[in-house]
C-alpha cells in the first residue's frame, strides 16, 4: 500500500495569491506546503492582467492594504531574489465627470490621512506636465509618485522559486476534483495527481474561487467576468506612468520594452468563463484613446487577449477562514485589483493561519461575514 502523502497547508491556484501565501508562509517556518495550480502558473487572470500596482482607493482599508503591498514590492528584489520590472512611475488617474471629481477630493483627504503622498492636478497642470495628453473634458486628475507597475509572470515565477529553495511543493498541471471534509474540517485533496492529506485548504483560485469553494459547500458570492487588453507595438519609453480613468473606463501603460497595454471594461459584459476577443472591444477602445492620446494614432495593434475579473459584491477581496468548514480559508474576489495587493495579502493570511492573528496588516474587514450586516461600503475605483 503506498503511502499518504502529506502537507499542513494545501494552496489551490497558482498566480500572484496562492505563489505570495507560499512564500510568506515558508518564511514564517511553514514549509509543509504544496500549491496545485491546473495549468502553469500564472495561467490564470495574474498572467493575463495589466501589470498596475495602485494605492489611490475610495476605501480607506483598501489604501491600507495596497501602502503595504508597495512597501512588499519596493523589497521584492532584496527579499525573493527576482527582477520583476518594478517601476514607480506613478498612476495618473483622470476624473471626466464633475461627481467623480468631487469624490476624488474626498478619497485624497482621506488618502493623506493615512499618510499618502498624493497630488491634485489642475487640467491645465496635466497638460503642462504631460503634453502628450488631450485634456479636452478633463475635470481634474491625482497622482501618486509611488504607484507603478511590474511584470505579473516575473512576480509568480520569483515567489514560486523561493518556495522551491525554502522546501514547499509545486505541482503544476495537477488540478483539485474534490476536497475530503470529515466531521466539518478539512483532511485532503483529490487532484489528477493523487490523493494529498493535509490540515487546511486555501482556495486561491480566481475566476473559479466559487466553483472550487463549492466542493466544501461554502458559496463565497464571487462572480467572473472576462475583461480585455490589447498590446500595441513598442514605441520608444517616454511615458512612465499607469494612466487610469474610472469614468473615462480605461487604463494604460508602456512596458519596460516600450509596448503599451491599454483596456477597458463592458458594462454589457455577462458573467461566466469567455476568453475570447471581439474586435468590438479593439475598435471602441482604439478610437477613444486616440483622441485623449494621439501619439497613438499610428501605432499598430500587435496581441489581444482576455482574462478574468474575480467578482465581489462590493468590489473588495473577500479573504479569510470559513466558520462553516473548520480548515477552509480563501483569498478571491479581487475584482481585478489581485496583483496589486497580493503581497499583502500572502503576508496577512500567512499570519492569520500560523499565528491565529495577523500582525502587519488587518484583514478581518474582508471577511465573508460582512455581507452578513445591512450596509457594505463599495469600492468606486475599479475600471
Amino acid at each position: 500500500m503506498s503511502k499518504v502523502r502529506k502537507y499542513d497547508v494545501c494552496i489551490i491556484g497558482g498566480g500572484i495569491t496562492g505563489t505570495a501565501l507560499g512564500y510568506f508562509l515558508c518564511k514564517l517556518g511553514k514549509t509543509s506546503i504544496a500549491i496545485f495550480e491546473k495549468s502553469y502558473l500564472s495561467s490564470g487572470s495574474t498572467g493575463r492582467c495589466a501589470g498596475g500596482i495602485r494605492q489611490q482607493w475610495s476605501t480607506r482599508s483598501n489604501v491600507r492594504l495596497a501602502m503595504r503591498s508597495v512597501k512588499l514590492f519596493e523589497r521584492f528584489k532584496e527579499d525573493v531574489g527576482m527582477d520583476i520590472e518594478y517601476k514607480q512611475g506613478g498612476y495618473l488617474v483622470l476624473s471626466y465627470s464633475e461627481e467623480e471629481a468631487e469624490q476624488f477630493e474626498k478619497n485624497v483627504k482621506m488618502q493623506r490621512e493615512e499618510g499618502l503622498d498624493v497630488e491634485i492636478l489642475s487640467p491645465k497642470q496635466v497638460s503642462e506636465r504631460y503634453p502628450y495628453i488631450n485634456t479636452k473634458g478633463l475635470v481634474m486628475a491625482t497622482f501618486c509618485q509611488t504607484d507603478g507597475h511590474a511584470n505579473p509572470h516575473k512576480a509568480v515565477i520569483g515567489y514560486a522559486q523561493a518556495i522551491r529553495r525554502m522546501g514547499g511543493h509545486i505541482y503544476t498541471h495537477t488540478e483539485v476534483k474534490s476536497i475530503e471534509v470529515t466531521n466539518g474540517k478539512v483532511t485532503g485533496v483529490d487532484t489528477t495527481a493523487g490523493y494529498f492529506a493535509c490540515d487546511i485548504v486555501v482556495n486561491a483560485s480566481g475566476p473559479w474561487s466559487n466553483e472550487v469553494s463549492k466542493l466544501v459547500g461554502v458559496d463565497l458570492l464571487t462572480e467572473s467576468y472576462r475583461h480585455q487588453i490589447l498590446v500595441t507595438e513598442p514605441l520608444e519609453n517616454f511615458f512612465p506612468m499607469m494612466a487610469i480613468s474610472f469614468s473615462g473606463n480605461f487604463y494604460m501603460r508602456q512596458t519596460q520594452h516600450g509596448q503599451f497595454i491599454l483596456g477597458q471594461g463592458d458594462k454589457d459584459e455577462k458573467p461566466g468563463l469567455n476568453f475570447n476577443v471581439t474586435y468590438k472591444f479593439e475598435k471602441e477602445l482604439a478610437s477613444k484613446m486616440v483622441n485623449i492620446f494621439p501619439f497613438l494614432k499610428n501605432v499598430r495593434i500587435i496581441r489581444h487577449w482576455s482574462g478574468m475579473y474575480n467578482m465581489s459584491p462590493d468590489a473588495q477581496p473577500i479573504i479569510g477562514g470559513s466558520d462553516l468548514v473548520k480548515g477552509y480559508y480563501y483569498a478571491v474576489g479581487y475584482s481585478g485589483h489581485g496583483f496589486m495587493v497580493a503581497p499583502a495579502v500572502g503576508e496577512a493570511l500567512a499570519e492569520l493561519i500560523v499565528f491565529g492573528k495577523t500582525l502587519h496588516t488587518d484583514i478581518s474587514y474582508l471577511d465573508i461575514k460582512r455581507f452578513e450586516g445591512t450596509v457594505v461600503e463599495k469600492e468606486k475605483n475599479v475600471v
